[in-house]
């Protein structure tokens, strides 16, 4: 990748400044900027960089300093192609991997709040290197193989045996001949699980039992197991199975289930997230940690699915409200 231009900015500040310096240097290290010099910094040109870089210059003049931020074209075509090598990522690459390949030793010890903790926290700073990672090559293609077989591996002690996708039409069912049947999912319930199970008790067979597998080929002839590979209800096409139980028993015009299977999509497969999906991960991790009766914890998660779905048929009320006043 070649820049369409560069930006430098040079700047100076009082000796005894120790708190400003420390904190221009953070930003200078976030911004991703390459030194040519003690006080002189380089970045490829952008507006969002030209807006950083001034507001930095900015506050070395308020701290007592000087700075300036100025268009800089190579006077040499040598020059040009050698600005590039000045962001070379390579090492900061290696030394993230060789991160994740010291946490993977120990992600079995961990428990599911610890590893959604150390996930988010690997990822924010894997994101962060991609952002500043101007001229991506080799190192960048590596980092990101190895960071998805990590994630992967980490995903699966969160969720393991977590069903694949399969192609098909979702078929209509009666829920009249769903009622009072014994159904059977994982047992550790995560975020997928414990949403479908609440779905079913609360939409779907309110007299529902539920038996909880140590594996999916534990599940009985008779029961209706969800969730699983060659479950009676999974993961179809872009649905989770949250979202296939509300298309089979047609309940895909509740606008406020809508936005929980939105949600219970994104923190089970990905996608657009949703504002209330790391809270209620946090919580549903917590509870983990503290119940290891899953028929406890689907209690204790019904509740807060009860409060989210109260809290999105008011939102909804009130946003209709707002768009049809009488």
């Amino acid at each position: 990748m070649a820049a369409d231009g560069w930006l430098l900015l040079i700047l100076s500040l009082p000796t005894q400044g120790a708190t400003a310096r420390m904190r221009i240097w953070r930003t200078l290290k976030s911004l991703g900027c390459a030194a040519l010099r003690d006080g002189a910094y380089l970045l490829p040109a952008s507006s969002h960089h030209q807006d950083a870089l001034q507001e930095l210059a900015d506050e070395c003049v308020r701290e007592g300093g000087g700075a300036w931020v100025l268009s800089a074209t190579p006077a040499r075509n040598d020059d040009a192609q050698s600005y590039p090598a000045l962001f070379d990522r390579s090492e900061d690459y290696a030394a993230l991997v060789k991160t994740w390949k010291q946490a993977a030793a120990s992600l079995s010890s961990l428990g599911p709040a610890e590893l959604n903790r150390l996930h988010k926290k690997l990822h924010r700073e894997y994101e962060a290197l991609r952002a500043i990672d101007f001229f991506a090559g080799e190192a960048s293609i590596e980092a990101e193989a190895a960071w998805s077989d990590f994630s992967s591996r980490l995903e699966r002690l969160l969720s393991p045996d977590e069903p694949h996708e399969t192609e098909g039409q979702v078929s209509r069912l009666n829920p009249s001949e769903y009622r009072g049947r014994l159904w059977a999912t994982r047992k550790r319930l995560w975020v997928d699980r414990v949403a479908s199970a609440w779905l079913i008790r609360r939409f779907i067979d309110p007299e529902a039992r539920f038996q909880w597998l140590a594996k999916p080929s534990d599940c009985p002839r008779k029961a209706l197991g969800f969730d699983f590979d060659g479950a009676t209800f999974s993961h179809v096409g872009e649905r989770v199975t949250f979202q296939t139980l509300m298309a089979s028993f047609g309940l895909e015009e509740d606008a406020a289930l809508l936005r929980l299977g939105a949600m219970v999509h994104s923190l089970d497969v990905g996608g657009a997230p949703a504002p209330e999906g790391s809270g209620f991960e946090a919580v549903l991790a917590g509870a983990r940690e503290r119940l290891p009766d899953d028929d406890a914890l689907l209690a204790e998660i019904g509740a807060v699915l009860d409060s989210l779905y109260a809290h999105f048929q008011r939102e909804g009320q009130r946003s209709k409200t707002t768009k049809d006043p009488k």
